[in-house]
């Protein structure tokens, strides 16, 4: 099996395979079975998964139907594969388990047979195992229960025979002693004495007895004496015990041989009985999860409905998720302890688990993408020994993530940009992000910061989705959403939780009044941006990270708007930038005007730096402090500090021009015509829930 050479230990332990690994183990019932659970990896060759999937998948079906699978015992197997060959002659209990195995190697090979037609790919292996007939044969003549038998030879036959007699000789002539000193002994029963027979003489009469004594009573009123007549029946039994031992272990001697005739035929039965061992595991485990088989693919596609972590059961509310078609890149965000990080974490096993060829729990018809490489940042992962902060071990799997991400590989980042000062950490994690987009990677990260949601918002092939949440019972929901972002409900939880409403009023109050200034962006991002106004493609690389390319900063192209000017006005000019001429009382005047702060308006150009990006102004500013700003079709509030003023609506638009035309689709046009002209029952506008506090038809 082609291993996940790009799967990082840590990832794997993040994710919890090994848990996973350990709980099908139990499934397994012999040691090949079970050594398989422990080899199991993940692999990037799609055919070998279809297989393994689809064989897990008709073993289940197997398993619905009630049936009873005859899986041969691998008992007492391990030695007698070990031992094949090494000139060791296997005893009566070996060639027991041996003709066990064999019997129900023979009853798998048929029953597997009746269910080729429908479970093709669970079948197939029985056709390679060998039925090794001759060999079962031979143990049946010459083994069972774990004795050889008279029939293996003709010589061991004879000596048998002759034991019978000198056995029969022997008692009859015991009773006849224990006859003839009835009224000297102690009881009238013979006994056994290291496998002597003697018979309990009283002490006083000992001499009328001649033999031997063997033993005595505790009290030493009784001794056991063996008769002469009995001890010379006796050695005549030993030295017949002796021959039959020595025929018994020639008969074994050539079974032996026999079976390592055998050897690779047995090999191979034993590891075929560990693949199905290891096949039946993965369908009982499948069913205990209710899990179910998923198509696969390499474009980096997922799609899952009703996903659940294996470890959680029916304790997790079910998953719907998406990623790889309509975008590549997830960003899920909502309050603490709302899911997030579980949502990623079922995302990364489920994944693990498929190209394992395990079913996952999920409804039908699932799909997921077959990825060379799965890098997870999840938890801080913080080592003592090395005394690393969040943020360094943080940075230290970003890097490791950097130096190997591509197209084929799936991304997890859990709480970016955390553990640092916020305008650093997300002007990294936005330049990150960047870069591996521009990888074509697939990513889902979770976080709290409003820029990299925005940064979703106004990004391609990049989406926000959000973990829903009860702000009235302050209870997560648990279900993602995608298409929207989230939001941490840091003040609702405050006041639900009794929090005073002067200082929650406060706290709004200074939120909206000291929201962070235009976000520091990384040094090889303010390049970026230089680089873009001189037409140039990349930036200096920094902060000791692989050199990340950024794209140019892209214009929309304004004057292409429908029915817009084609003017383009120049942003006005400022302080430092006022011409010679102009005196010094109308320099003061203009000074004093640039330091007010900008004033917005529905349909002005705005630029928004940290992304490196323009737009135009939708909705006026709420009491948040943000303003609506679409951005190439997509509609986001953005902090008001964080906007700049680009292009003034006078110079894009004409005199009445209908912003409609901009801001809203075709079909809410349509219906707004018609709504203005006459009453439309039923009919309705659709508006985003960032439009509904604002109207821009002024």
């Amino acid at each position: 099996m082609n291993n996940l050479s790009t799967i990082q230990a840590h990832t794997l332990e993040r994710l919890e395979y090994e848990r996973v690994k350990h709980e099908l183990s139990v499934y397994a019932v012999s040691y090949l079975g079970k050594k398989h659970i422990a080899e199991l990896q993940p692999t990037t060759e799609a055919r070998t998964l279809r297989r393994r999937l689809d064989e897990t998948d008709e073993a289940t079906s197997v398993l619905r139907r009630g049936a009873s699978i005859p899986l041969p015992s691998l008992t007492g197997m391990e030695q007698i594969l070990d031992l094949l060959g090494s000139g060791y002659v296997f005893q009566e209990q070996d060639f027991t388990h041996l003709h066990q195995f064999l019997r129900s190697c023979t009853q798998l090979i048929d029953y597997m047979r009746t269910k080729a037609d429908w479970a093709p790919n669970a079948a197939s292996y029985a056709s390679g195992m060998h039925r090794l007939e001759r060999l079962q044969a031979d143990i049946e003549r010459c083994i069972r229960n774990s004795r050889v038998l008279d029939s293996a030879s003709r010589e061991l036959s004879k000596v048998r025979r002759r034991m019978a007699t000198v056995e029969e000789r022997s008692a009859r002539r015991l009773a006849e002693l224990m006859a003839k000193h009835r009224s000297i002994l102690q009881e009238s029963l013979a006994v056994q004495r290291g496998g002597r027979s003697a018979i309990p003489v009283r002490k006083e009469y000992r001499k009328m007895v001649k033999g031997s004594v063997l033993d005595e009573s505790s009290s030493g009123q009784t001794v056991y004496i063996e008769p002469e007549e009995i001890r010379q029946f006796h050695d005549e039994l030993e030295l017949l015990r002796t021959e039959e031992a020595r025929e018994e272990t020639k008969i074994l001697s050539e079974l032996t041989g026999i079976a390592e005739e055998y050897r690779s035929e047995l090999i191979v039965n034993a590891q075929l009985v560990g693949e199905y061992d290891f096949l039946f595991a993965k369908a009982r485990y499948a069913l205990a999860l209710d899990a179910v088989n998923v198509k696969l693919n390499v474009q980096g596609i997922i799609r899952l409905r009703g996903a659940r972590h294996p470890l959680m059961g029916s304790k997790m509310v079910p998953l719907n998720f998406e990623l790889g078609e309509r975008f590549r890149m997830l960003i899920v965000t909502g309050p603490n302890t709302g899911g997030k990080t579980l949502a990623l974490k079922t995302v990364g096993l489920l994944t693990l688990m498929a190209q394992s060829g395990l079913l996952i729990p999920a409804e039908t018809g699932g799909e997921i993408a077959v990825f060379t490489g799965i890098e997870a940042d999840i938890g801080d992962g913080q080592s003592i020994q090395q005394a690393l902060s969040t943020f360094s071990a943080h940075i230290r799997r970003v890097k490791t993530i950097l130096e190997t991400a591509d197209r084929q590989t799936l991304v997890l980042i859990d709480e970016m940009a955390s553990g640092t000062d916020p305008g650093e950490g997300v002007g990294l994690s936005i330049a990150v992000l960047e870069e591996l987009r521009r990888r074509d990677s697939c990513v889902v990260v979770t976080t709290h910061f409003t820029e990299i949601k925005n940064f979703a918002s106004a990004t391609n092939g990049c989406e926000n989705a959000r973990m829903e949440f009860d702000a009235e019972t302050l209870q997560p929901l648990y279900r993602l959403t995608i298409g929207e972002a989230g939001r941490s409900y840091a003040f609702a939880i405050a006041k639900k939780l009794g929090i005073p409403d002067a200082v929650t009023r406060r706290a709004e109050e200074l939120t909206r009044r000291t929201q962070s200034p235009e976000v520091a962006l990384p040094p090889q991002t303010e390049a970026a941006t230089k680089a873009a106004d001189q037409n140039l493609d990349h930036a200096k690389p920094a902060f000791g990270l692989p050199e990340v390319s950024t794209a140019k900063a892209m214009r929309d192209d304004l004057s292409l708007l429908p029915g817009a000017s084609l003017r383009r006005a120049e942003p006005e000019p400022q302080a430092s930038t006022l011409s010679a001429g102009t005196t010094g009382e109308e320099a003061s005047e203009h000074e004093a005007t640039s330091a007010k702060p900008a004033t917005f308006r529905i349909g002005d150009s705005v630029s928004i730096p940290y992304l490196g990006k323009t737009g135009i102004i939708y909705a006026q500013e709420d009491g948040m402090g943000h303003i609506g700003v679409q951005i190439q079709g997509k509609k986001v509030r953005i902090a008001r500090k964080r906007l700049q003023p680009h292009i003034a609506r006078e110079s894009l638009y004409p005199d009445g021009y209908d912003l409609s035309i901009v801001l809203d689709s075709k079909e809410n046009r349509k219906k707004r015509s018609k709504m203005e002209r006459k009453h439309m029952e039923g009919v309705t506008i659709e508006q985003s829930p960032d439009e509904r506090g604002e109207s821009w038809r002024r």
